[in-house]
């Protein structure tokens, strides 16, 4: 997918560019698939901000996506390539042989007409989905399931993918994309491939107003409100927040550790995305 820069015909225009979506087959998603998004505005079921910084932005539906892959050895035919609003990969639309249309993920290199398949034991290639102990090591995959069943939760970006390095018994260690070393059950489901769209991370959105249509508001310096709303707020003229950054809630933002480390899933971690200092890679003692 190219970026498309127009004319810099004024100053956002200089510095914007656009997705080309001459990858798109049909604008217009399968209804059936499609259901209105009430939205939050970032906050709970009290009123109470969770996610601060959202809001507004253009209207849209969600798309249900197949994450799961469950229809075994039933082969699917690729009828079109959409655009969904609610990610920054595209989605693939598959009619299966016994007349079930779902959505999943595009992985990169995958055109209409293609038959797609998930099963135990499926050919290795893009868009196919099998367990990760049936998958030949060093290929890449995506839309990876923690849990047998769960659906995939990892690597569904645009552009992702992770590598399997290597088995070990019933696990298999994954190198992801941040570039932490992880161990996933075996009998966990991933679709093989990359997700497409990579050049997404190439577009500049230019102006405040773009930013604004995608529902994320302007984010407001701790140092630049009054101390009842944040722990960095007050002092006479502009200080420095007396303090580390922190959070609203007082959560250190810059190198502080948060992690809890009773984390069940810490001990499937080999290797963390990044280091504690000067970006070491520190493995665990043997």
């Amino acid at each position: 997918m190219p970026i498309r820069i127009y004319k810099p015909t004024s100053a956002a225009r200089r510095r914007s560019s656009v997705q080309d979506f001459s990858d798109v087959t049909t604008s217009k998603p399968l209804k059936s698939l499609t259901r209105r998004i009430k939205k939050s505005g970032g906050r709970n079921h009290r009123g109470v901000t969770t996610t601060r910084f959202r809001g507004g932005g253009a209207r849209k539906k969600y798309r249900s996506v197949d994450f799961v892959r469950d229809k075994v050895d039933v082969p699917a035919k690729v009828a079109s390539i959409e655009y969904d609003p609610n990610r920054n990969c595209r989605i693939a639309l598959l009619h299966y042989a016994d007349g079930e249309k779902r959505y999943i993920l595009c992985p990169e290199g995958v055109a209409v007409g293609e038959v797609l398949v998930s099963g135990d034991r499926v050919e290795p290639k893009p868009g196919n989905a099998m367990p990760l102990g049936n998958i030949p090591a060093g290929l890449l995959v995506h839309c990876i399931e923690l849990q047998p069943g769960r659906g995939g939760q990892l690597v569904r970006g645009a552009g992702g993918a992770a590598t399997l390095s290597a088995r070990e018994g019933k696990t298999v260690v994954l190198a992801l994309p941040s570039g932490e070393m992880r161990r996933v059950a075996s009998a966990c489901r991933a679709t093989v491939g990359k997700v497409g769209n990579s050049d997404y991370q190439n577009v500049r959105w230019g102006k405040a107003g773009r930013t604004r249509h995608r529902g994320r508001k302007p984010h407001n310096r701790g140092t630049s409100m009054n101390p009842v709303d944040h722990p960095m707020g007050g002092g006479e003229g502009r200080s420095g927040g007396g303090r580390h950054p922190c959070s609203p809630t007082g959560k250190p933002s810059k190198g502080g550790r948060t992690r809890k480390r009773r984390n069940p899933a810490n001990r499937n971690i080999i290797r963390r995305r990044r280091s504690r200092r000067y970006g070491e890679v520190k493995l665990p003692k043997s």
